[in-house]
């Protein structure tokens, strides 16, 4: 009786245990890190950078211009410190495809800081990345190689848009399946994290390791009419036959020797009267050369019905998108880490605030692409609230405003990224759209010109544009009358304020300032000019000096530049 009142009790405290870590982990999966696509590739191509990038028709918080113009190739490249292929996919999608979830962006900050704060777990991490590093690639050639036959090769061929191998398949599957089973198992030695975003990474490759796709790739496979089953799977009846990824056979090679072995010993002792036994060694001698015929056809058949299946089954397998996402996902908060600790000067993790309107706030922000050959680079403040949401921002050429645009822009991307940004501390909700516009001359069409290009343009970023956009206008309305610019570049920047959208324009027309200024619309900062010239520190105000002359002296090309060139062009003549 007391017995099973013991066993009752054990029973019901460990499904009591259960249901917490339940109902903990549905708490964890509440925050969802995982995109809808992930890195891998079902088709017959790896996923690529080309993949990634956004286009004309496949875009989310970044259009195919406003990528190009705010340089996010090379802020890609600056904060790159991955080391493994899918870390840097993964990185480069954060680029070009910024996550939009706060809360999900929270919890990756808070991963990275307890990686800061936790030397062992950051050395777990490394290692764990750099012993398993060198098996990602026979993965991708497993999955994605094209397996011609003939002689074995470790590397594919020099076509460029095929992984083309000799052999079967065989080395490609040993290596690939290896590397699957590395990457759960040298998983066991990293201790468990405190954070919920680095715990399900984790999760998500223990869940691999319990995954039938894990047990295929573990072995051992058994297979019989295009169907396979794991060791668990396979009862003792079963008629499948276990898969052994080498051209060489045991089994039936020892079984075409017994047969030729057994003809031949026919034909020798049962059959002297005949007088057959040199027939009996010229058979055998031409069974011989059938041998490798058949191994080929064996090898030939293994791919085809055996590879080939089994690695598509491999690419479908959300668990295993879901592991290799979580290396990559690990790789990519080391490379965060990693290009914190090579900053010079000051860093920092804005506060992700999840709010229904954007804004952003950053003190003595710096420019993530100039600080790097500029250290003493000087830093501005950037404010864009509710009281501030139209920026206008006035000033000479060459004076900082395109810099400081793009700043603003390379700040928020990188902090919707959950990495550090280059300033001293900051505030800011993702952005569900981030626009750039700037003078497109190469685009023009006969049918609208300048102007009518430039408009449309605007039209589209204005149309898409939510209380969540962070937009910035380099210029506007500009290829028309003065009189139809300010009339245009007012009506649109009053719309852009009644939507709510983080707005900033940069403009030479100080009369559209005083307009806008009237009616209560916008926050004015200018280029701070001293007697020696532009010191790149933007200051409240609006610029009504042009430094036209001052620009055109330095380059060469002032008025007292082009008098001379002409006096020289008339002596010579």
């Amino acid at each position: 009786m007391f017995h099973s009142k013991y066993a009752y009790f054990t029973h019901s405290t460990k499904a009591a245990w259960l249901q917490i870590a339940k109902t903990l982990k549905q708490t964890m999966n509440m925050i969802n890190i995982w995109r809808e696509r992930l890195i891998l590739s079902e088709s017959d191509q790896p996923t690529t950078f080309n993949d990634i990038r956004p286009t004309e028709t496949n875009y989310a918080a970044l259009d195919p211009k406003t990528f190009a113009a705010i340089e996010a190739e090379a802020l890609f490249h600056i904060i790159d410190k991955t080391q493994t292929e899918i870390g840097r996919l993964i990185l480069y999608r954060s680029i070009a495809r910024p996550d939009q979830d706060a809360p999900m962006l929270q919890q990756k900050q808070l991963a990275l800081r307890e990686i800061e704060s936790n030397p062992e777990l950051y050395e777990a991490l490394t290692q764990y990345i750099g012993k398993i590093r060198s098996g990602e690639k026979s993965l991708k050639y497993l999955l994605y190689g094209e397996f011609v036959g003939g002689l074995a090769t470790d590397e594919p061929s020099s076509r460029a848009d095929k992984l083309e191998f000799g052999g079967y398949g065989y080395r490609q599957y040993q290596d690939g399946t290896q590397f699957a089973v590395d990457l759960v198992e040298k998983a066991n030695a990293i201790p468990r994290p405190q954070s919920v975003y680095l715990q399900t990474i984790l999760d998500a490759i223990h869940d691999f390791g319990q995954s039938r796709t894990y047990a295929l790739m573990e072995g051992p496979v058994y297979s019989t009419n295009g169907k396979f089953k794991t060791k668990k799977e396979k009862s003792a009846f079963d008629l499948h036959f276990r898969f052994h990824p080498s051209l060489f056979k045991t089994l039936p090679t020892l079984m075409f020797f017994a047969a030729a072995y057994g003809i031949l010993f026919f034909i020798e002792n049962l059959m002297p009267e005949l007088g057959t036994s040199y027939f009996g060694y010229g058979l055998l001698g031409l069974t011989i050369p059938i041998f490798p015929i058949i191994m080929l056809a064996m090898g030939v058949s293994d791919r085809d019905t055996i590879i080939y299946p089994l690695r598509n089954q491999f690419k479908e397998s959300r668990e295993l998108a879901k592991a290799l996402e979580a290396l990559g996902l690990l790789d990519e908060l080391l490379s965060f880490y990693r290009y914190g600790q090579a900053s010079d000067g000051d860093k920092a993790l804005p506060e992700i605030l999840d709010e229904k309107q954007h804004r952003l706030t950053i003190s003595q922000a710096r420019n993530p692409l100039l600080i790097k050959n500029m250290p003493d680079y000087v830093p501005n403040d950037i404010h864009l609230d509710m009281a501030g949401r139209v920026l206008i921002i006035t000033g000479p050429n060459s004076g900082g405003k395109t810099a400081y645009c793009k700043t603003i822009v390379q700040i928020q991307l990188l902090g919707q990224m959950g990495c550090y940004i280059p300033a001293t501390q900051g505030q800011l909700v993702p952005a569900e759209h981030i626009y750039y516009q700037v003078p497109d001359p190469g685009q023009l069409s006969a049918a609208m010109g300048r102007f009518g290009h430039e408009l449309q343009r605007t039209r589209e970023i204005f149309f898409n544009s939510t209380q969540r956009s962070l937009v910035v206008l380099d210029e506007l309305s500009e290829g028309t009358t003065f009189e139809e610019k300010m009339t245009i570049s007012e009506y649109i920047l009053k719309g852009f304020h009644k939507l709510g959208a983080s707005t900033l324009l940069v403009t030479h027309n100080h009369e559209l300032c005083e307009r806008l200024q009237s009616d209560g619309i916008g926050r004015y900062l200018q280029v701070e000019f001293l007697s020696h010239g532009p010191t790149h520190r933007l200051i409240a105000g609006v610029s009504k000096v042009s430094h036209a002359d001052r620009v055109a002296s330095a380059i060469g090309f002032s008025q007292k530049d082009v008098e001379d060139h002409l006096e020289r062009q008339i002596e010579a003549h």
